[in-house]
């Protein structure tokens, strides 16, 4: 079980990233995926959610408009991915990927897999 984050970097305000987690190992085409964030000193955020079929979106309220999540569901794995736009330095994080079963589970924040992080700088 894999999940590899990918796509951060340093980026001016106002600019895009998109990062991409890929996912393999299980049949993660049937899990929900989703993206969390923290930033230094802070805890670890949801910042947005899709279900197995992306039929079901959820983004927290500081990154609707911005932020927009999608996926690409393939026979032996999955791949989501986060277009964010219009950043700020407050969106300054280290950004992780995540699956469950449940989309329910990551937006409360308690998915089942992990990914590990990638760092996304935006400068001022």
């Amino acid at each position: 079980v894999q999940l590899q984050a990918s796509g951060g970097g340093l980026v001016q305000a106002g600019g895009s990233l998109r990062l991409s987690c890929v996912a393999s190992g299980r049949t993660f085409m049937t899990y929900a995926m989703g993206w969390f964030r923290q930033a230094p000193g802070k805890e670890r955020e949801f910042v947005s959610a899709i279900s197995r079929n992306g039929g079901n979106i959820h983004y927290s309220d500081s990154m609707k408009g911005r932020f927009t999540i999608s996926r690409d569901n393939a026979k032996n794995t999955v791949t989501t991915y986060l277009q964010m736009s219009s950043l700020k330095p407050e969106d300054t994080a280290v950004y992780y990927c995540a699956a469950d079963a449940w989309t329910g589970a990551i937006v409360r924040g308690t998915p089942e897999y992990w990914g590990q992080g990638t760092q996304v700088t935006v400068s001022s």
